[in-house]
């Protein structure tokens, strides 16, 4: 599957936060990074996250291997609902249920 964020963190945070909330959240390790990009892969399949910054936003491209409903493909949508859409927006990390989309501040 295919999913498109746009955001206002910058490329770095973005990946970094990727990394940080999949291999957190999944069985899955850095496969392969440089400044745009990162791959990741273990048991539950591959992502991989692009972010490009276009003006004043950043577009996030994340590409898995898996079905729409896999594990993989729910902690990715979970990890792009915590980006900020706009600058000063605040998203903790908070205590997430088990396959939800939820965030629990």
């Amino acid at each position: 599957m295919t999913y498109e964020r746009w955001t206002a963190a910058p490329v770095r945070e973005v990946l970094a936060r990727a990394v940080s909330i999949l291999t957190e959240r999944l069985p899955i390790a850095v496969e392969h990074t440089d400044g745009h990009n990162v791959r990741l892969s273990g048991g539950d399949g591959t992502a991989t996250v692009s972010a490009h910054r276009h003006g004043f936003d950043t577009i996030v491209h994340v590409e898995t291997d898996q079905a729409r409903t896999s594990r993989l493909d729910t902690e990715v949508q979970y990890f792009l609902t915590m980006l900020p859409y706009q600058p000063d927006d605040a998203r903790p990390p908070g205590a997430a249920r088990p396959g939800g989309l939820d965030r629990v501040s």
